[in-house]
């Protein structure tokens, strides 16, 4: 059993040590609780204490909130902060002050205070502990802790003294012209305008760290930094009762003189602000010149390309806000603009797209760099956001849909229309077979045909697939449902390949030839769908009867049947029974001859059997 005696001198420490000042002392104050004379807030390492200095209650409005290290035992408490010594108007938001029968602090309603274990007070939102509303590192007063900081424009360190009516003070401030710098300036003698005092560095011994403006003080640091009113900075050990290691007096008398000559705090104050002045000029003229850079964004995406990267803004002015709508497919909407040193161009707006910018740039600059008469030029692109947009060069006779299926379809002649086919057919052999990577267009169709002012066929949305990557399949789940211009690989989920493309050629040949669209039915004798009726008068040598009506037959019969049976072969069923596109556009110049071709089986499956009826001189395998 322990003697009486070390119980009791225990207890006797324990008395006199300020960290018995309190039974229930904890490190927080939650809103409803009150920091009074026999409570107060100590830190999880019991090195740091807050509290009101009142021995004995009831205290006086006058008494003074600090912080103080108590860690040691053989020591007097270190006063490191005080309330009041570096003003805050946060702290009134923070804390209510009563005076009823004793001095007390009270949290608001939603904060509450916690004190470090570096002596650090900070307040915190009770919903969102992570967010920091202050705390007492940012509102120095003259002493500054391992964990601490000083900045160029804040926090600093303060030391005041009254001294009768008046207040001497003296403050810290970081200077970097120096490596650990540090000025101090003062006002004696109640002086107005502070003065400068002392220039200098903090030792090399003392753990200090810079980050740009600001100077810390290691956490692991075991000393301490104060400031007194009479403007002498001191250092000492945390735990040593107050041990001076080093202080700013030593070195005064050898740095007075070089001190007066330095510049007066005002003169600073008036340099610094011009010189902020001016960087906030430079910076407004920089944010304008961006922004007339933007609205004049005219340049190639590199050297190596012929892009232009345009800014959403010029491209909106350009098109007067997209108001001019030339037509919408299933990657959006299609505008009218005129953009400064370009002809008329055509705008596309795709709708829906996920890909990032990075690989949409990349695409497109693969997209780019094909280049070919048959194929619609590919101007620029805008990536602002989510907004992808496409600028074109302008079609003036706009697509081969709107000439073929109206009332002006009399203007396309019988040797325009061959001659556009053969375009068409040019374009997509170097998408297929003359460029680096191959390129199916997936949607050739009259619609995404363009003719120019001299009806020069020029194909348009292609690489679509390589822009749009999973959206495409979304775009075209519209074409799925019908018949159109979709191979049977298409409609059966098989793997798409080129041939594709010459499938949908055939069917759009077809449409040229005739003047009908497709998907319609044909009168002969019964309702036929007209692929099978080209199919099977193709078979049996009538070609004349496929032409458009409105041509009155003028055609030359060689021309046309050549046509028409190369047509019937790019819509065969097997996709090795289609020739590839190279060999179409051969086909078409005449140096090479073109078989009859067998007439589809699967015609047979995309219509009703009612609704179809042949010549019993047909081909008796279907």
């Amino acid at each position: 059993m322990e003697k009486p005696w070390k119980f009791f001198l225990a207890m006797f420490i324990c008395i006199m040590s300020s960290r018995c000042k309190s039974v229930d002392a904890t490190d927080a104050l939650f809103p409803g609780q009150t920091l009074s004379g026999n409570r107060s807030l100590l830190s999880k390492n019991g090195a740091f204490q807050l509290d009101l200095n009142c021995p004995s209650p009831p205290c006086s409005q006058y008494t003074p909130l600090g912080i103080r290290y108590v860690k040691s035992s053989t020591c007097k408490p270190l006063e490191v902060w005080q309330y009041g010594s570096s003003s805050s108007d946060l702290w009134s938001s923070f804390f209510n002050r009563t005076y009823d029968n004793d001095d007390s602090l009270h949290m608001t309603s939603v904060f509450y205070a916690v004190i470090l274990d570096n002596g650090n007070l900070v307040v915190r939102d009770q919903a969102n502990s992570s967010l920091l509303l202050w705390q007492s590192f940012d509102n120095l007063g003259d002493t500054l802790l391992p964990g601490g900081w000083l900045g160029l424009d804040g926090p600093q360190m303060f030391s005041t003294k009254s001294n009768g009516s008046c207040v001497d003070n003296s403050y810290l401030v970081r200077n970097t012209d120096q490596p650990k710098g540090f000025t101090i300036f003062r006002n004696p003698d109640c002086f107005t305008d502070p003065q400068f005092h002392y220039s200098g560095t903090f030792p090399s011994w003392m753990d200090f760290l810079e980050d740009g403006d600001s100077l810390f003080l290691s956490n692991n640091s075991d000393l301490y930094v104060q400031l007194d009113s009479e403007g002498t900075l001191t250092a000492g050990k945390l735990g040593a009762c107050g041990t001076l290691l080093w202080s700013t007096r030593d070195s005064w008398k050898e740095n007075s003189d070089s001190m007066k000559e330095r510049p007066h705090f005002k003169t600073k104050i008036l340099v610094l602000t011009a010189v902020i002045g001016v960087l906030i000029l430079l910076m407004l003229t920089g944010l304008v010149f961006l922004w007339i850079r933007r609205k004049r964004m005219e340049r190639p995406l590199n050297r190596n390309s012929t892009l232009v990267v345009f800014s959403e803004g010029h491209i909106k002015k350009a098109t007067k806000s997209f108001s001019e709508k030339l037509g919408e497919g299933g990657f959006g909407c299609v505008f009218k603009g005129a953009l400064p040193g370009f002809p008329l161009v055509a705008v596309k707006k795709l709708k829906g797209i996920a890909q990032g910018e990075k690989q949409f740039r990349a695409e497109v600059q693969t997209v780019g760099v094909i280049q070919h008469v048959n194929l619609v030029r590919l101007i620029g692109f805008c990536v602002q956001g989510r907004t992808r947009l496409l600028v074109y060069e302008y079609m003036e006779n706009g697509s081969l849909n709107s000439h073929l299926f109206s009332e002006s379809s009399a203007r396309l002649t019988w040797d325009l229309r061959y001659r556009i086919a053969l375009g068409i057919a040019r374009g997509l052999a170097y998408l297929h077979e003359e460029c680096k990577d191959c390129i199916i267009h997936c949607d050739m169709k009259p619609d995404n045909v363009l003719l120019d002012a001299e009806f020069c066929p020029k194909i348009a949305d292609f690489g679509m697939a390589k822009l749009l990557g999973r959206d495409f399949s979304r775009a075209l789940t519209a074409m799925r449902g019908t018949i159109g211009y979709l191979a049977p690989e298409w409609i059966s989920g098989l793997p798409i390949t080129r041939k594709a493309d010459v499938y949908s050629y055939g069917m759009m040949l077809l449409e040229i030839i005739s003047g009908q669209r497709n998907a319609t039915n044909h009168v002969e004798g019964k309702y036929t769908y007209f692929p099978i009726f080209a199919a099977i008068k193709v078979n049996e040598g009538d070609t004349m009867c496929l032409l458009d009506p409105t041509l009155e037959g003028q055609a030359g019969i060689e021309q046309l049947n050549r046509a028409c049976r190369i047509a019937c072969w790019c819509i065969q069923d097997a996709e090795d029974h289609r020739p590839m596109m190279g060999q179409v556009v051969r086909m078409l110049e005449g140096v090479m001859e073109v078989e009859t071709p067998p007439i589809p089986r699967s015609f047979q499956n995309y219509v009703r059997m009612a609704d179809f009826s042949y010549s019993a001189n047909a081909d008796p395998s279907l």
